[in-house]
This record gives C-alpha cells, sequence and structure tokens, in this order.
C-alpha cells in the first residue's frame, strides 16, 4: 500500500473529523425523544402504546427515506443531500421544542407530523456518511479506520441522551430539543468547509489495487454522472444483509427506546438518572465498535463475516442473561445492559460499514448503505408498537423473551452469511 501524500492525509483528516461530527450531531437531535417518554406521558396523558406513535412515525420514514437517500446517491453529490438533511433535522427539533411549550390541543399531532419529517431528514446521514467515507478510505483500513469512525453514533447517543436529561432538569423539555439543534447546526457550519466530496474534487487521488472502479474515480468521475449497471446478484447480497441487519436493528432500538422508561418505572429511577444509566449501552457499545473493526482487518482479506457471527453468539448469551436475571436489579439491568451493546454494536457498525463499503465499487457504497439499511429499519419500525403492546399486556419478561428469540433468528442469519463467504473463497 502506497503512502499517503501529506495534502490527502489533511483531507482525509477533515473528512474524517465533518463526517464524524455530521453523524454524532444526527444522534444529538434523535436521542431526545426517548429520554423525554415518560415526562411527555404525563404531560400528555398518555399510555405506552400512544407514547410510541411519534417515535414509529419517525422510524417509517427513516425507512422509507434510506431507499430515496439511496437513489440520491446515484444521482447527487452526498455532501449536498448531508447539508439538507442537517439543517431539516435540525428544524424539526426546534418545532417539537415549540409545540411541548405551545400547550396546544392539537400539539402532539403536530408532533407525530414532525417526527415524521424527522425521520426523512435523519435518512440522509448514514448513507451519505458512508458513501463518503468510502471515497476516502481503502478497503483494507476500512475495518479499523471504520471501527474509530463508527464510534460517532455510540458517543453520539451518549450525549444527545445527557443533553436531553440536564437539559430538562435544568431549562424543561423544550429546551432539550432545542439545544441539541443548536449544536447541530453548528456543526453543519464545519462540515459545509470541511467536508469534500472525494480527493479527485481537490485535485487528489486514492488509488486502491482492491477497487474496481479506481480508474474511473481517478478520471474524475463524480456523482453526477450516468451510473453504471450493479453487478449480477449485488442486490441479493445486499438485501441479505439488510435482513440480517433487520435483527441487530430491532434488538438495537429496542433497548435504546425502552431502557430509560424501564429504569424509570420497573426501579423507580428519576427521569434524568435513568436517561444518564440507559446510555450503559452506546458507553460499552462503542468499544464494540471499535474491537469488531480492528479484529475484522486482522483476518486475511478483510473478511467480516466471522467477526460478524462470533460477536452475534455473544450477544445472543447477553440478551439469554437479561431476560433471566436482567430485573433483579437496576445494576444488573444496567451492566447486562453494556454487554449486549458490546455485543450488538460491533456486528452492527460492520454490517452496515464496511460491509457496506466492501460490497461493491466505491460509487456504490451509499447505495449498499442505503439499501442495508432501509431493510434493516423496517426492524425498529416492528419494535416500537410491538413491544409496547407487549409490555401493557404481558409485562417486561415477555418483552426480554421477545428479544431473545429475535437475536437467535439473527444468529443463525451470520452464521449461514460466514458459510456463504467460505463457499465464495
Amino acid at each position: 500500500m502506497s503512502a499517503l501524500s501529506g495534502p490527502l492525509r489533511r483531507y482525509r483528516a477533515q473528512l474524517f473529523t465533518a463526517t464524524w461530527l455530521s453523524y454524532f450531531g444526527f444522534y444529538l437531535v434523535r436521542k431526545t425523544y426517548a429520554v423525554l417518554k415518560r415526562p411527555l406521558k404525563e404531560q400528555f396523558g398518555l399510555d405506552d402504546v400512544h407514547i410510541a406513535y411519534p417515535w414509529t412515525i419517525y422510524l417509517v420514514t427513516y425507512m422509507l427515506g434510506q431507499f430515496l437517500a439511496a437513489w440520491l446517491g446515484r444521482r447527487m453529490e452526498s455532501r449536498r443531500v448531508l447539508l439538507y438533511g442537517m439543517v431539516v433535522a435540525a428544524a424539526c427539533n426546534l418545532a417539537l421544542g415549540w409545540l411541548v411549550d405551545s400547550h396546544r390541543a392539537d400539539a402532539f399531532l403536530w408532533m407525530c407530523v414532525t417526527m415524521g419529517i424527522h425521520g426523512f431528514s435523519q435518512a440522509t446521514g448514514w448513507p451519505h456518511n458512508v458513501g463518503l467515507f468510502a471515497n476516502w478510505t481503502r478497503r483494507s483500513e476500512r475495518g479499523t479506520l471504520f471501527s474509530l469512525w463508527g464510534t460517532c453514533y455510540q458517543l453520539g447517543a451518549i450525549a444527545g441522551k445527557a443533553l436531553a436529561a440536564f437539559l430538562l432538569g435544568w431549562l424543561g423539555m423544550a429546551w432539550s430539543f432545542f439545544g441539541s439543534s443548536i449544536l447541530l447546526l453548528a456543526i453543519t457550519v464545519l462540515f459545509v468547509f470541511w467536508a469534500r466530496e472525494r480527493p479527485e474534487s481537490v485535485g487528489l487521488s486514492l488509488e486502491d489495487d482492491a477497487e474496481p472502479d479506481a480508474p474511473a474515480a481517478a478520471a474524475g468521475a463524480t456523482a453526477d454522472a450516468p451510473a453504471a449497471p450493479l453487478p449480477a446478484g449485488w442486490i441479493a447480497s445486499i438485501v441479505a444483509m439488510g435482513l440480517i441487519y433487520f435483527g441487530l436493528k430491532f434488538l438495537r432500538y429496542a433497548l435504546d427506546s425502552w431502557s430509560a422508561l424501564i429504569l424509570g418505572e420497573q426501579f423507580g429511577l428519576s427521569t434524568t438518572s435513568a436517561g444518564y444509566w440507559s446510555a450503559a449501552f452506546d458507553w460499552i457499545g462503542f468499544l464494540g465498535v471499535i474491537a469488531g473493526g480492528v479484529w475484522s482487518d486482522r483476518i486475511p482479506g478483510a473478511r467480516r463475516t466471522p467477526v460478524i457471527f462470533w460477536m452475534t453468539l455473544g450477544c445472543l448469551g447477553c440478551t439469554t442473561l437479561i431476560w433471566w436475571f436482567g430485573l433483579t436489579s437496576a445494576t444488573l439491568f444496567i451492566v447486562l445492559l453494556g454487554l449486549i451493546g458490546f455485543t450488538a454494536m460491533g456486528p452492527d457498525s460492520l454490517i452496515s460499514g464496511a460491509c457496506a463499503m466492501d460490497a461493491g465499487t466505491r460509487r456504490q457504497a451509499a447505495l449498499a448503505a442505503g439499501i442495508i439499511n432501509g431493510v434493516g429499519s423496517i426492524g425498529p419500525i416492528v419494535q416500537e408498537p410491538v413491544i409496547g403492546w407487549l409490555k401493557q399486556t404481558a409485562g417486561l419478561h415477555a418483552v426480554l423473551l421477545l428479544l431473545v428469540g429475535v437475536v437467535f433468528l439473527t444468529t443463525i442469519g451470520t452464521g449461514l452469511l460466514m458459510r456463504f463467504e467460505r463457499g465464495r473463497l
């Protein structure tokens, strides 16, 4: 592998920083609602099923938006799509804060509408940040580099929850929404100056012997050029990874969306404390992202599937333990929540990031990430109303047993994916 030139190293550092902050910022505004579920229930007089409505609407539009973002990736520069997405996401949280403080009779209805728009704007974040990342990296280094970059959504979730909990206690619910929007708008300004679409945009090139479209990129291909035909079987492979990602996102969003509420209702923690402690999933999870990425780069040929399988198998064990023992004490629940985060977030990041980039050419990365995330995002849509209904009718033990079943099926899927990859070698 040839050494990087000084200008290329500098522009890469700026791009990695800008995209890391971009997705970190998307998470700052995304995580507010989960922390505020309990006070929103009280303010609007809602039950577990009804408080799930705005987030379910968000998840539906987020899923649909992934496919729209993938389509846009074949026609527009990822940098431009991300700028639109960040501005609209910030505006949505500002609107949500205003609605909370307005005391309008129809405020909850308009919150549902706003969350729908928010979902479309958030959907631009992952595929197009992944697309930019792919433009500036080589296959052999993506596992390690993306494991470091991928900490943006763990740390963004931690910061988003902590900021929402802090502002809730200090200034009230509206400022939990306002504060995250102000920070995202500041990040958007930095993104304008530091993010470049690809090395060729600044007169540089990044060669990669494993990259099929390197000559086209070196010749200055742009996102506005006619899209090349997709390879035979490419869509089927990407959809298969999306189905595995369905299970991982079902688990991740279930624990992310409901853990603060469970800690408050089951163990008597305050809303602020529950918001802080629910971030254990993300605090330990970001270590799993780093471990999984570095591990996958150490396997000959930068193979990701063995790492995905073994970490998902570990996740199955931890999920079974939280079903058996997790509701006996707050401490045990939080510890197991963190261990599930570690074992789930490594495979989550690899499937939706490095695997999406490795599946085809650099120019197909945003498309692949959008399809994988789009299919996977059906999982969060399903979990929100299902868990709200199951929690209310059968109790928390039934909810945790459901999570065990989902992870079991996901583990089978990752094992089959690993076997399929071995068959191709």
